[in-house]
């Protein structure tokens, strides 16, 4: 009796501790971030740079569509934002724009790799993915 309690306890010790470090941190933006308004104007020009930039840079793990699903996807530690859904389109311009430009973890920073304004035309065109 006192070893299966000694195996419970380890298998239930083991479990949580999987559980654990499978679960992704939250991705803290800075409050200057966050609050950050887009100086670029959303317009059919923005969009369409936006589209470009997406499809050289973001489609491949993010997807053509922003479902999450490009070919790239199943082979990342983390599944990358699906841009259609509220929790994506709910964050702010400033706070997409961070995390475009810093990246983290499985997502490429991009921080001289596409300008600001590249950077920002990506936003505008992500919120055309809204369902």
């Amino acid at each position: 009796m006192k070893n299966m309690k000694l195996l419970f306890v380890s298998a239930a010790v083991l479990l949580l501790s999987v559980t654990l470090i499978a679960q992704p941190k939250a991705w803290v933006v800075p409050a200057n971030f966050k609050s950050m308004k887009n100086p670029v104007a959303v317009s059919d020009a923005s969009v369409k740079a936006g589209q470009a930039s997406y499809a050289k840079t973001c489609a491949a793990c993010h997807g053509k569509t922003g479902l999450g699903d490009g070919p790239k996807a199943k082979s990342l530690k983390t599944t990358p934002t699906n841009f259609t859904v509220a929790l994506s389109q709910n964050q702010t311009d400033g706070e997409h724009f961070y995390k475009t430009k810093t990246g983290r973890g499985d997502m490429t920073k991009y921080e001289g790799k596409l300008s600001d304004e590249e950077i920002w035309n990506v936003v505008n065109y992500i919120r055309t993915l809204k369902k």
